[in-house]
């Protein structure tokens, strides 16, 4: 793959693998996408093929539906989807690919979350679109509950 079209970010959490992925694949609905915009899943299918579907909302009434399908599930370690096919590979037009890894770190966690696009318009639109700040706050949040939760059970 190629670096020029990929955007990431990186963040390391204070808590162990084990807690970060269950808050990341339990609880999407709290971190998925900055606040003060919400996320309602429609369905998310965690097994390679199955349906990734939510949609979005922001403050102001906007919507954003994102359907595709999971490529791969590997628990503690990451999980990939993309948006260029629906649920029984029905192709659709594509915008990316989303790989979230998590590593253990000495304890804690280095959680990054990748997209890997089809062009490099594609590319140019998701910065423009304010990638890094916002998937930067999205890890954020979900170190913020991670960590809470670590403590909670410390």
């Amino acid at each position: 793959m190629s670096d020029d079209l990929e955007l990431s970010v990186t963040r390391l959490i204070d808590a162990p693998v084990e807690q970060v992925w269950k808050v990341a694949t339990e609880r999407m609905t709290e971190w998925w996408c900055p606040k003060p915009w919400k996320t309602e899943i429609v369905e998310q299918d965690w097994r390679a093929g199955g349906r990734s579907a939510m949609i979005m909302r922001g403050p102001e009434g906007e919507e954003h539906a994102m359907e595709g399908v999971v490529l791969e599930v590997v628990p503690n370690t990451r999980f990939i989807f993309t948006d260029a096919f629906k649920v029984g590979w029905v192709p659709q037009t594509p915008f990316m690919t989303g790989i979230f890894a998590f590593a253990d770190e000495g304890g804690k966690t280095r959680y990054t979350a990748s997209a890997r696009h089809w062009s490099a318009e594609a590319k140019a639109q998701h910065e423009a679109m304010g990638f890094i700040d916002g998937w930067s706050k999205v890890a954020e949040q979900l170190a913020g509950i991670a960590e809470a939760e670590a403590k909670a059970i410390a």
